[in-house]
């Protein structure tokens, strides 16, 4: 469904991704994980068109993207949900929903039955939808952010850092949602600190240090990886050394 080739990203004369490749099947969960400044979200943001590759090639259902405007990229089927969430603060729950399905906004008996769908999904934003969005708790907002991209019917959803200053049980129920979605038919690409909880329940994964990919393997092989636990997982020769001490 995905194929990134050898792009190159810089940020005026700083390169932030060295020739990253990936790819993504349809159906996967697909993790990438990496220590903060390791490009993961620069990764998501080249492929919606929020930042533009120098060079590579970004191909989605065999078409490129790379030069393409980001609303085209959105309605070809990719949506992300961003880092901190980013909900409209002064719109109310049900308006940020609708502003996530504006490419669609002509069909309004679709719209209707995908509303019914999110709420079904989170049956709080139901009962908070006449709620600004600044009202919301975190969890809440989270939830949100997820709904909005959900209203533009993705073909590719794209998460980015989903658990971030969430209480342990509401990160329990969001991936708990990531996964029906993918079960559902959506295939999703999740940027995530929380390594362990995002190779739990992804296909693949990669692993991305400053700016380049330097592992791929199943989320089964990445877990088991000394390598990878010891600096991402927290794991290894350290914290058993820790917990035998």
């Amino acid at each position: 469904m995905l194929e990134i080739e050898n792009i190159q990203v810089f940020y005026g004369p700083i390169q932030a991704l060295h020739g990253v490749s990936l790819k993504v099947e349809e159906g996967e969960i697909v993790t990438i994980i990496g220590s903060n400044g390791a490009g993961k979200t620069t990764t998501l943001r080249s492929i919606t068109g929020l930042v533009r590759a120098r060079s590579g090639q970004i191909k989605f259902c065999g078409k490129n993207i790379e030069r393409r405007p980001e609303e085209s990229i959105v309605a070809m089927g990719i949506s992300m949900v961003p880092e901190g969430r980013r909900v409209f603060p002064a719109l109310t729950v049900l308006e940020n929903l609708e502003i996530g399905a504006y490419l669609r906004r002509s069909d309004r008996e679709g719209i209707e039955r995908d509303l019914k769908h999110v709420y079904e999904i989170f049956p709080r934003l139901e009962e908070r939808k006449k709620q600004l969005g600044r009202t919301l708790s975190g969890g809440e907002q989270q939830m949100l952010a997820i709904a909005r991209a959900l209203m533009s019917r993705p073909k590719l959803l794209m998460l980015d850092e989903p658990s971030m200053g969430l209480a342990p049980l509401v990160v329990a129920d969001i991936f708990a949602v990531v996964e029906r979605l993918n079960k559902e038919g959506t295939t999703i690409l999740l940027v995530e600190q929380n390594a362990k909880m995002a190779l739990k329940i992804a296909d693949r994964g990669y692993v991305l240090r400053t700016g380049e990919i330097t592992k791929e393997a199943s989320a089964t092989d990445l877990l088991n990886d000394e390598a990878v636990r010891r600096a991402y997982l927290g794991e290894g020769v350290y914290a058993s050394t820790v917990t035998a001490g």
